[in-house]
């Protein structure tokens, strides 16, 4: 695409609101294609016919994974395979589709498959321990993000510090979580997901008005704003008292998002569930 909790455990609302922003973005960021550490770069003049009816079969695999078309991603990945039998970016894709449709034993075949050949390919590292995250291997999982960010030619570590993040929140692990969503920050501001994500934790250690301004960057910009940064930034407005930036936040999330599982919460009362 994840050791005994040593914090607290996070409430079963909070742990959806992670998991609801952050599984999207790190599974569509896990199929992102392996990086080749070892060769020189190739151009288009260097792709043989083979070369170009694999990349072509995977992104449409891409775009039926994105979707949740699962076995016909897996169909176009095989297509793919079958002109490139040993492509690094099907064999990494096809793991993630394993995952997917519930067969983990082939998933992390695959991801071994592809470290053994390269031990340094920090996409690969990437997207294993967020299958392994997701298997509650939480252990196992920072293992591997660890190594991915360590890689020196790595170019997005932040979605790698946004899953390690995200991973550690899961298992209520909400300081070290804190750390590594900061640095994600750091690496790439404006990405809405870290944003909700660290202001999530801030929000669960009662840090509201560093929550706030995490919140309240995202709900900045209507491309980014939705339900659930609506929902964040006005919880964190009850816990401050605002009961004005309160109302205000409620009646944008039931003009805008009337069925919203957030909505619904509002409705009911139930904040902090």
């Amino acid at each position: 695409m994840t050791v005994p909790s040593t914090g607290s455990v996070l409430p079963r609302r909070s742990a959806r609101t992670l998991s609801a922003v952050l599984l999207i973005a790190a599974a569509l960021a896990g199929c992102g294609t392996p990086q080749s550490q070892q060769q020189p770069p190739r151009t288009e003049s260097d792709k043989t016919d083979n070369d170009r009816r694999a990349q072509v079969r995977l992104e449409l695999a891409s775009g039926y994974f994105a979707r949740g078309q699962y076995e016909t991603a897996l169909d176009e990945v095989k297509l793919a395979m079958s002109a490139k039998p040993d492509l690094p970016e099907a064999i990494n894709l096809r793991s993630l589709i394993y995952a997917a449709m519930g067969e983990f034993g082939l998933a992390e075949d695959g991801f071994k498959q592809l470290i053994a050949r390269d031990r340094n390919n920090p996409d690969t590292l990437h997207n294993y321990g967020w299958f392994l995250c997701q298997r509650g291997r939480y252990a196992e999982s920072y293992q591997q993000f660890d190594a991915a960010v360590a890689v020196p030619t790595y170019r997005t570590p932040a979605r790698t510090l946004l899953a390690w993040g995200a991973c550690e929140a899961r298992e209520g692990r909400l300081v070290p979580a804190q750390v590594h969503l900061v640095k994600a920050f750091e690496a790439d501001p404006g990405n809405p997901t870290i944003a909700m994500n660290l202001g999530e934790v801030l929000y669960r250690q009662g840090e509201y008005e560093r929550a706030r301004f995490y919140a309240r960057r995202v709900n900045s910009n209507v491309e980014q704003a939705n339900a659930a940064s609506l929902w964040l930034e006005l919880r964190i407005e009850r816990r401050l008292g605002n009961a004005a930036n309160m109302e205000d936040l409620g009646q944008q999330l039931r003009r805008k998002y009337p069925q919203a599982p957030e909505t619904q919460a509002l409705n009911n009362g139930r904040f902090d569930e």
